[in-house]
Protein backbone atom coordinates (compact mmCIF):
# COMPACT_ATOMS: atom_id res chain seq x y z
CA UNK A 1 0.00 0.00 0.00
CA UNK A 2 1.29 3.45 -0.91
CA UNK A 3 1.78 6.11 1.77
CA UNK A 4 2.02 9.81 0.99
CA UNK A 5 2.64 12.95 3.02
CA UNK A 6 1.02 16.20 1.88
CA UNK A 7 2.74 19.52 2.59
CA UNK A 8 1.86 23.16 2.01
CA UNK A 9 4.60 25.44 0.64
CA UNK A 10 3.28 28.98 1.04
CA UNK A 11 5.43 32.10 1.46
CA UNK A 12 5.73 35.65 0.14
CA UNK A 13 8.99 34.62 -1.55
CA UNK A 14 10.45 31.29 -2.66
CA UNK A 15 13.49 30.36 -4.74
CA UNK A 16 14.15 26.93 -6.21
CA UNK A 17 17.46 27.27 -7.98
CA UNK A 18 18.73 24.84 -10.58
CA UNK A 19 22.10 26.54 -11.07
CA UNK A 20 23.68 28.66 -8.34
CA UNK A 21 27.40 29.05 -9.21
CA UNK A 22 28.37 32.27 -10.92
CA UNK A 23 26.56 35.58 -11.08
CA UNK A 24 23.17 34.20 -12.16
CA UNK A 25 20.96 32.40 -9.64
CA UNK A 26 17.78 31.22 -11.27
CA UNK A 27 14.62 29.63 -9.92
CA UNK A 28 12.40 26.89 -11.25
CA UNK A 29 8.66 27.51 -11.43
CA UNK A 30 8.05 24.90 -8.73
CA UNK A 31 10.05 23.26 -5.90
CA UNK A 32 13.00 21.16 -7.04
CA UNK A 33 13.83 17.68 -5.78
CA UNK A 34 17.06 19.01 -4.29
CA UNK A 35 15.26 21.84 -2.51
CA UNK A 36 12.57 19.59 -1.04
CA UNK A 37 15.11 17.00 0.12
CA UNK A 38 17.18 19.75 1.75
CA UNK A 39 14.12 21.04 3.61
CA UNK A 40 13.16 17.55 4.81
CA UNK A 41 16.74 16.89 5.91
CA UNK A 42 16.73 20.11 7.95
CA UNK A 43 13.47 19.11 9.64
CA UNK A 44 14.91 15.70 10.56
CA UNK A 45 18.25 17.13 11.67
CA UNK A 46 20.18 15.22 9.00
CA UNK A 47 23.70 16.55 8.47
CA UNK A 48 24.73 17.35 4.92
CA UNK A 49 27.50 14.71 5.13
CA UNK A 50 25.04 11.91 5.99
CA UNK A 51 24.95 10.38 2.52
CA UNK A 52 22.77 7.40 3.47
CA UNK A 53 20.02 9.59 4.93
CA UNK A 54 20.16 11.97 1.96
CA UNK A 55 19.91 9.01 -0.42
CA UNK A 56 16.83 7.70 1.41
CA UNK A 57 15.12 11.09 1.19
CA UNK A 58 16.04 11.51 -2.47
CA UNK A 59 14.47 8.11 -3.20
CA UNK A 60 11.02 9.42 -2.22
CA UNK A 61 8.61 10.05 -5.08
CA UNK A 62 7.98 13.79 -5.39
CA UNK A 63 4.79 15.31 -6.75
CA UNK A 64 3.88 19.00 -6.86
CA UNK A 65 0.59 20.73 -7.60
CA UNK A 66 0.76 24.45 -8.28
CA UNK A 67 -2.23 25.89 -6.41
CA UNK A 68 -1.11 29.45 -7.14
CA UNK A 69 1.47 30.25 -9.79
CA UNK A 70 4.30 32.46 -8.54
CA UNK A 71 5.30 35.76 -10.12
CA UNK A 72 8.91 35.70 -11.35
CA UNK A 73 10.90 38.55 -9.80
CA UNK A 74 14.55 39.58 -10.08
CA UNK A 75 16.91 41.53 -7.87
CA UNK A 76 20.56 42.50 -8.08
CA UNK A 77 23.31 42.00 -5.51
CA UNK A 78 26.53 44.00 -5.63
CA UNK A 79 29.71 42.65 -4.06
CA UNK A 80 32.66 45.02 -3.84
CA UNK A 81 36.38 44.38 -3.47
CA UNK A 82 36.29 40.89 -4.97
CA UNK A 83 39.85 39.65 -5.69
CA UNK A 84 40.67 38.73 -9.27
CA UNK A 85 41.65 35.17 -10.18
CA UNK A 86 45.28 36.27 -10.04
CA UNK A 87 44.83 37.69 -6.58
CA UNK A 88 45.77 41.15 -7.78
CA UNK A 89 43.50 44.15 -7.65
CA UNK A 90 39.84 44.09 -6.80
CA UNK A 91 36.61 44.39 -8.71
CA UNK A 92 32.89 44.82 -8.23
CA UNK A 93 30.64 41.88 -9.09
CA UNK A 94 26.93 42.28 -9.80
CA UNK A 95 24.85 39.12 -9.55
CA UNK A 96 21.25 38.49 -10.63
CA UNK A 97 18.94 36.51 -8.37
CA UNK A 98 15.50 35.31 -9.36
CA UNK A 99 12.68 34.26 -7.08
CA UNK A 100 8.95 33.53 -7.03
CA UNK A 101 6.53 35.91 -5.33
CA UNK A 102 3.22 34.74 -3.82
CA UNK A 103 3.54 31.14 -5.01
CA UNK A 104 1.56 28.34 -3.36
CA UNK A 105 2.36 24.65 -3.80
CA UNK A 106 0.91 21.36 -2.65
CA UNK A 107 4.02 19.19 -2.24
CA UNK A 108 3.59 15.44 -1.83
CA UNK A 109 6.24 12.86 -1.02
CA UNK A 110 5.50 9.15 -1.35
CA UNK A 111 7.53 6.30 0.07
CA UNK A 112 8.04 3.93 2.99
CA UNK A 113 5.47 4.46 5.78
CA UNK A 114 8.02 4.55 8.61
CA UNK A 115 10.13 7.27 6.97
CA UNK A 116 7.03 9.32 6.19
CA UNK A 117 5.84 9.04 9.80
CA UNK A 118 9.22 10.33 10.94
CA UNK A 119 8.97 13.18 8.46
CA UNK A 120 5.46 14.07 9.64
CA UNK A 121 6.66 14.43 13.24
CA UNK A 122 9.79 16.31 12.17
CA UNK A 123 7.91 18.76 9.93
CA UNK A 124 5.57 19.54 12.83
CA UNK A 125 8.56 20.19 15.12
CA UNK A 126 11.67 20.65 12.96
CA UNK A 127 15.16 20.12 14.34
CA UNK A 128 16.56 23.03 12.31
CA UNK A 129 14.84 25.98 10.65
CA UNK A 130 13.16 25.18 7.34
CA UNK A 131 12.98 27.60 4.43
CA UNK A 132 12.10 27.73 0.75
CA UNK A 133 15.40 28.00 -1.08
CA UNK A 134 16.93 30.86 0.91
CA UNK A 135 17.18 31.32 4.66
CA UNK A 136 15.09 34.49 4.57
CA UNK A 137 12.25 32.75 2.69
CA UNK A 138 10.38 31.15 5.59
CA UNK A 139 6.92 29.52 5.50
CA UNK A 140 3.88 31.76 5.87
CA UNK A 141 1.83 28.98 7.47
CA UNK A 142 2.35 25.44 8.82
CA UNK A 143 3.86 22.98 6.36
CA UNK A 144 1.63 20.05 7.28
CA UNK A 145 -1.76 20.03 5.65
CA UNK A 146 -4.56 18.58 7.75
CA UNK A 147 -4.64 15.67 5.34
CA UNK A 148 -1.07 14.88 6.38
CA UNK A 149 -0.30 11.19 6.00
CA UNK A 150 -2.57 9.22 3.71
CA UNK A 151 -2.60 5.70 2.30
CA UNK A 152 -2.91 6.96 -1.25
CA UNK A 153 -0.34 7.25 -4.04
CA UNK A 154 0.96 10.74 -4.74
CA UNK A 155 -0.71 10.88 -8.15
CA UNK A 156 -4.11 10.35 -6.51
CA UNK A 157 -3.46 12.98 -3.85
CA UNK A 158 -2.62 15.47 -6.61
CA UNK A 159 -6.11 15.18 -8.07
CA UNK A 160 -8.15 15.01 -4.85
CA UNK A 161 -6.43 17.04 -2.13
CA UNK A 162 -8.37 20.17 -1.09
CA UNK A 163 -7.23 23.37 -2.75
CA UNK A 164 -4.79 25.28 -0.51
CA UNK A 165 -5.75 28.78 -1.66
CA UNK A 166 -6.79 30.76 1.45
CA UNK A 167 -7.83 34.06 -0.12
CA UNK A 168 -11.64 34.15 0.32
CA UNK A 169 -12.17 36.41 -2.69
CA UNK A 170 -10.23 34.08 -4.98
CA UNK A 171 -12.03 31.04 -3.59
CA UNK A 172 -15.43 32.65 -4.14
CA UNK A 173 -14.49 33.73 -7.64
CA UNK A 174 -13.35 30.23 -8.62
CA UNK A 175 -16.37 28.63 -6.99
CA UNK A 176 -18.72 30.74 -9.12
CA UNK A 177 -17.03 29.79 -12.41
CA UNK A 178 -18.44 27.10 -14.67
CA UNK A 179 -15.08 26.71 -16.45
CA UNK A 180 -11.83 26.86 -14.51
CA UNK A 181 -8.18 26.83 -15.49
CA UNK A 182 -6.75 23.45 -14.42
CA UNK A 183 -3.96 23.30 -11.86
CA UNK A 184 -0.49 22.49 -13.19
CA UNK A 185 1.21 19.38 -11.80
CA UNK A 186 4.67 17.80 -11.85
CA UNK A 187 5.43 14.25 -10.67
CA UNK A 188 8.42 11.90 -10.73
CA UNK A 189 8.20 9.26 -13.44
CA UNK A 190 10.22 6.64 -15.30
CA UNK A 191 12.42 7.54 -18.26
CA UNK A 192 10.19 5.49 -20.59
CA UNK A 193 7.00 7.36 -19.59
CA UNK A 194 5.44 9.15 -22.55
CA UNK A 195 5.97 12.89 -22.18
CA UNK A 196 8.75 12.53 -19.59
CA UNK A 197 11.07 15.53 -19.18
CA UNK A 198 14.65 15.39 -17.88
CA UNK A 199 15.57 17.44 -14.81
CA UNK A 200 19.01 17.72 -13.22
CA UNK A 201 18.01 18.35 -9.61
CA UNK A 202 18.27 14.91 -7.97
CA UNK A 203 20.60 15.38 -4.98
CA UNK A 204 23.58 13.05 -4.69
CA UNK A 205 25.72 14.98 -2.21
CA UNK A 206 25.20 18.13 -0.13
CA UNK A 207 28.75 18.06 1.27
CA UNK A 208 30.52 21.43 1.22
CA UNK A 209 32.89 21.49 -1.73
CA UNK A 210 31.32 18.34 -3.20
CA UNK A 211 27.73 19.28 -4.02
CA UNK A 212 26.52 16.98 -6.77
CA UNK A 213 23.23 16.41 -8.55
CA UNK A 214 22.01 13.71 -10.87
CA UNK A 215 19.11 13.43 -13.29
CA UNK A 216 15.50 12.45 -12.75
CA UNK A 217 12.48 12.35 -15.01
CA UNK A 218 9.28 14.25 -14.37
CA UNK A 219 5.88 14.18 -16.02
CA UNK A 220 4.28 17.63 -16.39
CA UNK A 221 0.50 17.66 -16.43
CA UNK A 222 -2.66 19.30 -15.13
CA UNK A 223 -5.55 18.35 -12.88
CA UNK A 224 -9.01 19.92 -12.80
CA UNK A 225 -9.90 22.27 -9.95
CA UNK A 226 -13.13 20.60 -8.86
CA UNK A 227 -15.99 21.74 -6.64
CA UNK A 228 -15.06 19.24 -3.88
CA UNK A 229 -11.46 20.53 -3.88
CA UNK A 230 -12.73 24.09 -3.43
CA UNK A 231 -15.47 23.28 -0.92
CA UNK A 232 -13.35 20.93 1.19
CA UNK A 233 -10.58 23.50 1.17
CA UNK A 234 -12.78 25.82 3.23
CA UNK A 235 -12.41 23.41 6.15
CA UNK A 236 -9.19 21.56 5.34
CA UNK A 237 -6.24 23.91 5.12
CA UNK A 238 -2.95 23.61 7.00
CA UNK A 239 -2.76 22.45 10.60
Amino acid sequence: MSTSLALCFDAPLQSWGTRSPGTLRDTAAEPTKSGVVGLLAAALGVHRDDHDAITDLAALTLAVRIDREGILERDFHTTQNVPTTLGKGHRTVVSERYYLADALFLVIVEGKPELLRQLSYAIDSPCWPVFFGRRAFVPARPLLTRTGLTNQPAIQVLSTHPWLENDPDIRTSESDKTERVPLRTVIDCEAVTAGAVLRRDHPISFTHGDRRHGHRYILPGTTPLTDPMINDGDQVQCS
